[in-house]
């Protein structure tokens, strides 16, 4: 009986262990995806990740990509590379023109062809978007500089007498002297001003077309010539010119190549000859 009574007990000692659910071995309900934005940058935690107390999640890491266009653009140091040339309306038979140059006639301003150049260098170009980036706003600032080589040896004199309207231009009819180089050079702080057209605005490289105008002060002036006698000289003024010039202006746009050009509203001097100045070539530039 006694023996009974004890196996009774026992039993019912055990029982309540064996019924316990043993939850250590049961895995958790995987968690679903989670996604969080920070800025332009996308956080996501791939489902499945197990949470047994390691740090074992995945996490993809992605950027945003942005589609939108800024509305201003900003373009630093643009390189034109052209030639120089100009319009001589000059009435070489009035008194201001003999005033001004003495003896000179249709042939003394002949350039050179192909030796006339124009650089451009361009400190900045701005484009502000005015119309869904199509309309836009075009602006900027920087130096342009007009070389002009003369075929007749004639010279611009830096220090004329003290008269009204003074002889400035002259021939050198110095005897076995030659001239392998002679130029003007007329150098200008100008700020461009267009409407810019962009027909192709999605893409990097597009189709375009910018006009409208510049205004330039003239800073520099030289006639620059070397002959057989005397090599490298050098005369520094302004020779009469316009300080300020005024030009219409332009810039067509075909994918990566670039063309511009300039035609000034009047003539480049103040008295005596009556030259318009106009400008074409390359651009170089990202928009």
């Amino acid at each position: 009986m006694k023996r009974i009574f004890t196996l009774c007990v026992a039993l019912c000692t055990l029982i309540p262990v064996f019924s316990q659910t043993d939850t250590t071995g049961t895995q958790n309900t995987p968690p679903a995806d989670d996604t969080i934005r920070i800025g332009g940058m996308i956080i996501i935690r791939k489902k499945g990740g197990k949470d047994d107390g390691e740090n074992n999640k995945e996490l993809k890491i992605s950027k945003r990509s942005s589609t939108k266009q800024s509305n201003l653009k900003t373009n630093w140091w643009i390189f034109d590379i052209g030639f120089s040339n100009f319009n001589d309306n000059t009435n070489y038979a009035s008194a201001a023109a003999q005033a001004y140059a003495p003896g000179s006639n249709e042939t003394w301003l002949d350039l050179k062809d192909g030796k006339s150049r124009n650089v451009n260098v361009w400190i900045f170009m701005q484009k502000l978007n005015v119309a869904k980036h199509v309309v836009n706003l075009k602006y900027g600032l920087g130096l342009e500089l007009n070389n002009y080589h003369f075929k007749r040896p004639i010279r611009f004199d830096d220090n004329p007498p003290a008269i009204p309207n003074a002889p400035i231009l002259m021939l050198d009819g110095t005897v076995g002297r030659t001239y392998s180089k002679n130029k003007l050079a007329a150098d200008y702080l100008t700020v461009p001003m267009m409407l810019n057209f962009n027909f192709t605005p999605k893409r990097k490289n597009g189709f375009g077309l910018s006009a409208g105008v510049s205004v330039g002060y003239l800073y520099s002036a030289r006639n620059k010539t070397i002959t057989s006698d005397e090599k490298k000289q050098k005369a520094k003024d302004d020779f009469d010119l316009e300080k300020w010039k005024l030009s219409y202006i332009a810039e067509l746009s075909l994918g990566p190549v670039r063309f511009y050009g300039s035609y000034a509203f009047k003539n480049m001097f103040e008295r005596g000859l009556d030259v318009t100045p106009y400008n074409f070539g390359f651009r170089l530039s990202r928009f």
